[in-house]
């Protein structure tokens, strides 16, 4: 089991309204996809987001930590909706060309374009804009002219394995969670490799957008999809997070796969620092073990759970699932001393406390084992 995020290094919203289409928000706590109204006519005008993760970190992860064998999800976290219709859509790409984030609101008065912007990659004083036409092979952006939609908005790679999607209803939760393992894989050489990309594709993030079939309708809204950015000063701001199955089971004739048991940790410590990636061990016994005659007691036998055991990890105030019980990626491993599983705090925000929680299913159903086991992670 295992889960490792990793935090953008920018991130900003780029708006099609002529209004605002030399605005940089770089500096924004919200991203937002939106469709805003014209001031003179009746057009919708739709945005788009822009985010990126540092090179180092995806290298670091993939050339250090991980098999070949991994997900990767983007996760945005949802912010306040309004007016929002019934049937969402977004699409991600991998953006094709450079940017900059720039240090602009949304609010400023009169406007920042010291960044990106729908016209501008950079900022308005360089003049380095958004290709419009003539797109470099296996490239698009831009969007259809007759929609009165001023050309910009981003460039980005094409192709199935470039562009991943989710699907949703307003009522639902709205976070976004979209694989993008296959756009990763493009990210680094060192995994994929074609003769049309032999040493993969630059990173320069991902493009956010709805389908064109709904930026290119302006004739109405869809509401606003609001997300924190990088810049939020809460504890969901973007992250681009890696899965894999690292479990190893060896003492599993010793599980106990039916009856009442008990279960703590040991050897763990209450305050970790960010870099660290630490093995947390559980002790596992029956509650009321059988009586036998013995120099030792029972209570200091090595206990396991089945194969089928995994742990979470909750924001100890929200009560926000950081890391939920998952089949695949959340495995308890054994070994000669027990249970145990490792934990990249890396991924998790600083300066906050955590809970932990276990599922154990055997032959009895399923148990939950919530013994308010909390840690900090310190700067």
């Amino acid at each position: 089991m295992a889960y490792y995020s990793i935090f953008p290094e920018k991130d900003s919203t780029i708006y099609s309204n002529p209004d605002r289409d030399t605005l940089n928000t770089g500096n924004d706590e919200i991203l937002e996809l939106v469709k805003e109204k014209g001031i003179n006519n009746g057009i919708y005008y739709p945005s788009r987001i822009l985010i990126q993760f540092k090179d180092s970190d995806i290298n670091n992860i993939i050339s250090n930590k991980i098999p070949n064998d991994f997900s990767a999800s983007l996760q945005l976290f949802s912010s306040e909706h309004t007016n929002l219709s019934q049937n969402q859509e977004v699409e991600v790409f991998a953006i094709s060309q450079s940017w900059d984030e720039g240090t602009g609101r949304y609010s400023n008065l009169p406007i920042s374009s010291n960044g990106c912007s729908w016209l501008y990659r950079d900022n308005s004083t360089s003049k380095n804009k958004w290709p419009s036409s003539s797109f470099a092979v296996d490239t698009t952006g831009s969007i259809n002219p007759n929609t009165g939609i001023g050309a910009g908005g981003g460039v980005w790679f094409t192709g199935s394995n470039f562009v991943n999607s989710q699907s949703f209803l307003r009522e639902n939760n709205l976070d976004l969670n979209i694989n993008v393992t296959s756009i990763i894989h493009k990210f680094s050489a060192s995994i994929f490799s074609s003769q049309t990309y032999p040493t993969g594709i630059p990173n320069n993030g991902f493009l956010l957008k709805y389908p064109n079939r709904i930026e290119e309708n302006t004739s109405g809204s869809r509401g606003t999809l609001s997300y924190f950015s990088v810049d939020t000063h809460t504890i969901f701001p973007p992250k681009l997070t890696f899965k894999w199955d690292d479990s190893i089971h060896n003492s599993q004739s010793l599980a106990k796969n039916k009856g009442e048991l008990n279960v703590s940790l040991y050897r763990n410590k209450e305050e970790y620092n960010i870099n660290e990636e630490s093995i947390f061990r559980l002790n596992v016994r029956d509650k009321y073990p059988d009586r036998t005659f013995s120099t030792t007691s029972n209570y200091l036998n090595v206990g396991y759970f089945t194969t089928s055991s995994y742990y979470s990890i909750r924001d100890a105030h929200t009560e926000e699932e950081i890391i939920p019980f998952d089949n695949e990626f959340t495995k308890l491993s054994a070994d000669s001393e027990g249970m145990y599983f490792k934990i990249y705090m890396k991924g998790l925000q600083p300066e906050r406390y955590y809970r932990l929680l276990f599922k154990h299913i055997n032959n009895d159903g399923i148990e939950i084992f919530d013994n308010n086991y909390h840690f900090k992670v310190v700067r």
